[in-house]
């Protein structure tokens, strides 16, 4: 087993008087792509902001060895935990270079930040041709690759994905889960949050289902696609059938 990099321990969280996570408990180990999957409302959102700090929570976080309790969110980007929010949330009247450029915007590293440019470039294509064109005015698509190469333009250690496939096209989805798979072969640990358990379990190696607020149920993906239960709820699949997913 990998060196834990993100462990989330007896988490609590939630808005006001209103609870929404209990009991959360998480780990991340270095090198993998792990998903966090479960119906709308469930807490997902909830769990990424409490990671990132931007939500007060009661339990533990520690990442990379450090303890995130007393960090404000800046403390947490610039350790290497970045994420990718749901919905993209670009700079919209901003070019697509500029929108990179803000990515990278804590950064010193003139030659670090160059060389970033030209992986993003290179994992999609695409954004290099667009490079001075309004990101607003883009494709869904198109925009959820600026969101996720923003997100690389600051060297993320561990990159947190919130619903990258929300509302895009399936060929575009196969696209950017592609992409994840090629982010992690250059070493960025995932974690991947999605209601589409399908394309989760294509690319995770393991996977947490987060259901009101606690975990109920993790694994291998493997496991957890030929889990009754699992199949039931998210994959619309009869319990009966036992082909694997």
């Amino acid at each position: 087993m990998s060196e834990p990099l993100l462990r989330v321990t007896r988490l609590e969280a939630g808005y006001g008087l209103v609870p929404v996570l209990k009991n959360v408990e998480i780990v991340v180990n270095r090198g993998e792509i792990v998903t966090l999957v479960g119906s709308n409302g469930a807490g997902k959102t909830t769990l990424l902001r409490a990671i990132s700090r931007t939500l007060n929570a009661k339990g533990e976080i520690t990442f990379d060895g450090c303890d995130l309790a007393p960090l404000t969110p800046e403390d947490v980007f610039s350790r290497g935990l970045v994420q990718v929010p749901e919905g993209r949330q670009l700079f919209p009247r901003m070019t697509v270079e500029e929108n990179l450029l803000m990515g990278a915007f804590r950064r010193r590293d003139a030659n670090g930040v160059a060389r970033s440019f030209e992986e993003v470039y290179q994992l999609f294509p695409i954004l290099q041709e667009r490079a001075r064109q309004i990101a607003g005015s883009m494709s869904g698509g198109e925009q959820q690759m600026c969101a996720v190469a923003r997100a690389l333009m600051a060297a993320p250690k561990l990159l947190m994905v919130d619903e990258m496939s929300l509302g895009l096209a399936p060929v575009v989805v196969d696209q950017l889960l592609a992409a994840l798979t090629e982010i992690r072969h250059r070493g960025v640990t995932i974690l991947l949050v999605e209601q589409d358990v399908f394309a989760a379990f294509s690319i995770a190696d393991r996977g947490y289902v987060l259901e009101t607020g606690r975990i109920t149920r993790e694994g291998d993906v493997k496991d957890l696609a030929n889990d009754p239960e699992v199949r039931r709820a998210y994959l619309g699949a009869n319990t009966e059938s036992t082909g694997a997913v």
